[in-house]
């Protein structure tokens, strides 16, 4: 078979996969646990859903616009002054099927083939393969002092000519750390300074903690003029736990909207007309399931940080939004992707590995399930790999006797 280049250069999502052998275990009635989830447990809001209802009565579901209907724009007009203290117009705003797809549109929309687009690691799994689809190429920026944490310095070393862009994702997927207003502010006056387009991916910027705040990149703009190389990225998924909704948005120049809703004209066209309606329940009505679900993320969060602690020799840096934690489990096993196998085969506890994140020895934990699941699935892993815990285990009615060493 005669495949692309480009084709051929992209990798299987390891989430997903990882995602269907879960599946699997669970339908033939193996007690497993997910620590690797990347969605909430909560509902989506009520508002969501009666706003869905009431459209699909009138049974005139049809097609959208390729930028998003009107009544979705004006929301998030709406939710951009609130949350940002930036006034747009709709002609600055696309709605996409889902975050994921904003930041695709507006890749294809920016970057030349061999161009290169630059993020800090560690990154989500589809920053590296999402320029592929451009034919451009994607960089992680490791931090020089080995923590989540990069600094201006570590981007200035790694510009050259071919560079396009810059993406942050704040709070960041995977390791939940929240960049600093000075770092934020640093790279928006330097992207500004070398002509290169940033890239805010936002879609947790409401999911944070202990009175912790995501910098707003319009804050430390000076160019807000329709040649601002600024992209804001956000959607509804995380924070109104509206995940299989799929409705997200970019906010943007008007002549990069108007070139990406091109784009996305071709490829999808505009997004579910009642999705986008449940959408607009959502950012129009009651807040409370925002704050309700961060203050749960919260407290999972530091169930999970006292089990982790339990552990000898594992390092985790404390999250400070998101709802996932990036444990070096380095000292146990080098390579995360073994490990990450070995846990759910030995213990059933599916994990995501660091490797993929760009994070080797390190593994990805949710903590947006249960407190049970968290509390049970780390108390399985340190009897797997700490030798010094009890040889048997049970897991209901079935006994787990340690072969290892």
């Amino acid at each position: 078979m005669s495949l692309s280049e480009i084709a051929k250069g992209i990798s299987p999502s390891p989430t997903l996969a990882l995602n269907e052998k879960f599946a699997i275990l669970r339908e033939k009635g193996d007690p497993v646990i997910h620590l690797g989830g990347g969605e909430p447990k909560s509902k989506a809001p009520m508002e969501a859903i009666m706003a869905t209802v009431a459209h699909l009565n009138t049974g005139e579901i049809r097609y959208a616009p390729a930028d998003g209907t009107r009544e979705m724009k004006q929301a998030v007009i709406r939710y951009t002054e609130e949350y940002y203290g930036r006034k747009v117009q709709p002609e600055n705003v696309m709605i996409s099927s889902g975050a994921k797809q904003a930041l695709m549109v507006a890749m294809q929309a920016i970057l030349n083939p061999q161009e290169e687009i630059l993020f800090p690691a560690p990154y989500w799994v589809s920053y590296p393969e999402m320029p592929k689809l451009a034919g451009a190429i994607g960089i992680p920026v490791y931090p020089e002092d080995g923590s989540f944490y990069p600094r201006l310095q570590d981007f200035e070393q790694r510009v050259w000519p071919y560079t396009k862009a810059i993406i942050l994702n704040s709070p960041n997927n995977p390791s939940g750390v929240i960049y600093s207003k000075e770092f934020v502010a640093e790279v928006v006056e330097f992207c500004e300074k070398k002509n290169l387009y940033l890239i805010m991916d936002d879609i947790y910027h409401r999911l944070v903690f202990e009175g912790n705040k995501a910098a707003n990149a319009y804050e430390f703009a000076k160019d807000h003029s329709e040649n601002s190389k600024l992209i804001i990225i956000n959607g509804v998924s995380k924070q109104y736990a509206m995940t299989g909704f799929r409705i997200g948005w970019a906010v943007a120049s008007k002549k990069l909207i108007e070139t990406m809703t091109n784009i996305q004209g071709h490829q999808t066209s505009g997004p579910s007309i009642l999705l986008q309606k449940a959408a607009v329940g959502a950012m129009n009505g009651i807040q409370s399931g925002v704050e309700n679900l961060r203050m749960t993320l919260e407290n999972n969060r530091n169930i999970m940080i006292d089990y982790l602690k339990s552990f000898e020799g594992v390092h985790v840096t404390v999250p400070q939004g998101t709802f996932y934690c990036l444990a070096d489990f380095s000292n146990y096993m080098k390579d995360s992707s073994k490990l990450s196998n070995f846990l759910i085969d030995k213990v059933q506890v599916l994990t995501m590995p660091g490797v993929e994140f760009g994070m080797e020895g390190h593994l990805r934990l949710s903590y947006c399930g249960s407190i049970k699941d968290i509390t049970e699935g780390i108390e399985r892993m340190k009897w797997a790999l700490d030798l010094n815990s009890p040889n048997e285990l049970y897991i209901g009615d079935r006994k787990l006797v340690r072969d290892w060493t």
